[in-house]
């Protein structure tokens, strides 16, 4: 039920009209948290973006979360203000989390705003904003990098690979988080398509297909359930944080046409 309700909203945020930055955001905040008052995530939340993408269609974006003493951290969603669907990805911790990373390549439209809210045990919301330039190349329209029929022989094939620690990043109550964790990172071969893409021979749009949830299992238990959109990259790179005691991680992956992929990995110690 989860993952349906996300992709509801996920879809609910494509069909707003194109807006003023600051009006784009409203209507995306409206529709994720209604009223809800939402707190400055300076000292919670520390955001690493580009000033400029190098390259709109496969952008590095990564926050680096840590929540107020005496609360978790249950959920962290990136929204791209003026990407098409906003709602660029959502992470749900399945086990409530002291701190928390993610690095992933997304598409980035055009130039904005990009605004990173997490949510505590407690039931409040703090959030963060930056502002990302672009080359202006149409990220979500831009050609298929590899020809569609050969990005689908490999569709759902995934590596995962230990990165050792994370660099400390944001100072105060950020800098010890990278003596607790180690980074993880998913390589996932998939076209992710946006539907608005063009066959090149034939002119015809190729049909949307992306990857819509990855859930991770950390040691046989849920870690986090990610619910993601045609923000992501093709072949998409997620980049997490993972206690450094794992032993064993488990992906699955499920796209938008209902191909499910599985890889799992055992780790001697990292």
């Amino acid at each position: 039920m989860k993952r349906i309700g996300l992709t509801a909203a996920l879809m609910c945020c494509v069909a707003l009209p194109a807006l003023a930055s600051n009006e784009a955001w409203e209507a995306v905040k409206a529709q994720l948290y209604g009223e809800r008052f939402m707190l400055d995530g300076t000292g919670v939340i520390a955001i690493d973006a580009p000033y400029r993408t190098p390259d709109d269609a496969r952008t590095d974006l990564a926050a680096q979360i840590k929540a107020p003493v005496g609360t978790q951290l249950t959920k962290v969603t990136v929204v791209l203000d003026e990407n098409p669907m906003p709602v660029s990805a959502v992470f749900d911790l399945e086990t409530p989390q002291p701190g928390f990373f993610f690095d992933i390549t997304m598409r980035v439209n055009g130039p904005t705003p990009l605004h990173v809210i997490a949510e505590t045990t407690d039931g409040r919301l703090f959030v963060s904003e930056t502002f990302v330039k672009t080359s202006g190349t149409g990220a979500c329209a831009a050609p298929p990098g590899t020809d569609p029929e050969l990005a689908l022989a490999t569709l759902g094939e995934m590596s995962i690979e230990m990165a050792g620690t994370l660099p400390g990043v944001g100072g105060g109550k950020l800098e010890n988080l990278s003596a607790r964790l180690g980074r993880m990172d998913v390589d996932i071969s998939h076209p992710s398509h946006s539907g608005m893409q063009r066959d090149q021979i034939s002119l015809l749009f190729i049909p949307m297909r992306y990857v819509e949830n990855v859930e991770i299992d950390l040691d046989g238990a849920g870690y986090v359930d990610v619910t993601g959109s045609i923000s992501l990259s093709e072949n998409p790179r997620l980049g997490l944080a993972v206690p450094q005691s794992t032993r064993s991680v488990d992906v699955t992956m499920t796209d938008t046409d209902g191909t499910v992929a599985h890889m799992r990995k055992d780790l001697p110690g990292f």
